[in-house]
């Protein structure tokens, strides 16, 4: 398992992200897979990115948390693909999703924003 982040991410705040994740599908917007993620990063519009930490081999996803950091966009993992992907509503596991739109997220992606952000120091 490569550490994709310069961070340590604790289990209840992957909990919270993918808590997140799962509100933010309802009536918000969210990107599934490395190629729109990546797209959406450099597009500017996205405002979280997860990265499943069981992504083999991990080079596919290994440009994320460069271009999230150059776009200035929170980056952080999950422990795996299959979790990623129940949590979007799609039947296959992804690599990495980003949301777009919170929806009626707003709140929690602020809080878990505001913890990776501390994290991330």
């Amino acid at each position: 398992m490569t550490n994709l982040v310069k961070f340590e991410v604790p289990e209840k705040l992957m909990q919270e992200q993918l808590a997140v994740v799962e509100k933010a599908k309802g009536k918000g917007k969210i990107k599934i897979g490395v190629n729109e993620v990546t797209k959406s990063i450099e597009r500017g519009v996205a405002k979280l990115v997860l990265i499943a930490q069981d992504v083999s081999p991990p080079e596919i996803v290994m440009h994320l948390p460069l271009l999230c950091k150059e776009k200035n966009v929170p980056v952080s993992v999950v422990q795996t693909k299959k979790a990623l992907g129940e949590k979007t509503g799609i039947a296959v596991s992804t690599a990495a999703i980003a949301i777009i739109e919170e929806g009626d997220a707003k709140k929690e992606l602020a809080e878990v924003v505001k913890k990776i952000t501390e994290l991330a120091k």
